[in-house]
């Protein structure tokens, strides 16, 4: 008991189902009804496929979706590119395999930087960034490793690089916000699914494993 499992096996009609990996007896997707059932079909619908985290969240479907209530309103609060900047930072200061790798995806693929996932990657300090993207980061990353530390300078270089009060408010929303979901899956086991793992050459990859590894089906090379 309280070891780690990589996967959990449940009968679905007679049928083995495989789950991803958590530490507790997730509801199963093809057992899933009513909140848990339409949890899962919104984020099948996001993703195409049913990722792990939300199997972290079946015992408690209206935590979920205050999570999503909450999240959205943090993201479309504020610009995109910064959201993620920010969100990444503090992935990364967390030791979240999952939300690193998935915000690199989504700041690659959503905000159609492809360039910028490569630099933090190579350089996870922030440093080689662009200057207001280097304060973001670096603020961010405070914000998620301690953000007792921050200071009053913490906040007028942020200024300096040219964002207003209610820019640096959102990027501190990001951050905190980004530790709650963070602690929930590492909290529960949930890994980085395959899927997102593989849309991205294993090398690069291989630098986003700051905690959690992927699935088994989704592992690199070490």
């Amino acid at each position: 008991m309280g070891r780690f499992r990589e996967w959990n096996h449940f009968s679905d009609g007679g049928q083995a189902v495989i789950l991803g990996a958590v530490f507790i007896s997730a509801v199963p997707e093809g057992a899933a009804t009513g909140a848990v059932a339409d949890y899962y079909r919104q984020q099948t619908a996001a993703w195409g496929f049913l990722p792990y985290y939300a199997m972290a969240f079946s015992t408690r479907p209206d935590v979920a979706q205050a999570w999503n209530v909450l999240n959205t309103a943090v993201r479309d609060g504020m610009d995109r590119r910064r959201f993620e900047i920010a969100t990444i930072a503090a992935s990364r200061a967390l030791r979240s395999t999952y939300c690193t790798t998935a915000h690199s995806k989504f700041l690659r693929d959503a905000c159609g930087y492809e360039q910028t996932p490569t630099l933090i990657a190579a350089d996870p300090s922030g440093a080689t960034l662009d200057d207001q993207d280097r304060a973001v980061y670096q603020f961010a990353d405070k914000i998620a490793a301690d953000a007792s530390s921050v200071t009053q300078a913490d906040v007028d270089e942020l200024r300096a690089a040219g964002l207003s009060d209610s820019d640096v408010a959102d990027v501190v929303f990001a951050a905190a916000a980004r530790s709650f979901f963070t602690r929930v899956l590492d909290g529960l086991g949930a890994q980085l699914d395959h899927q997102t793992g593989a849309a991205f050459p294993s090398e690069l990859l291989r630098t986003m494993i700051v905690g959690r590894p992927p699935s088994s089906a989704g592992a690199v090379d070490s």
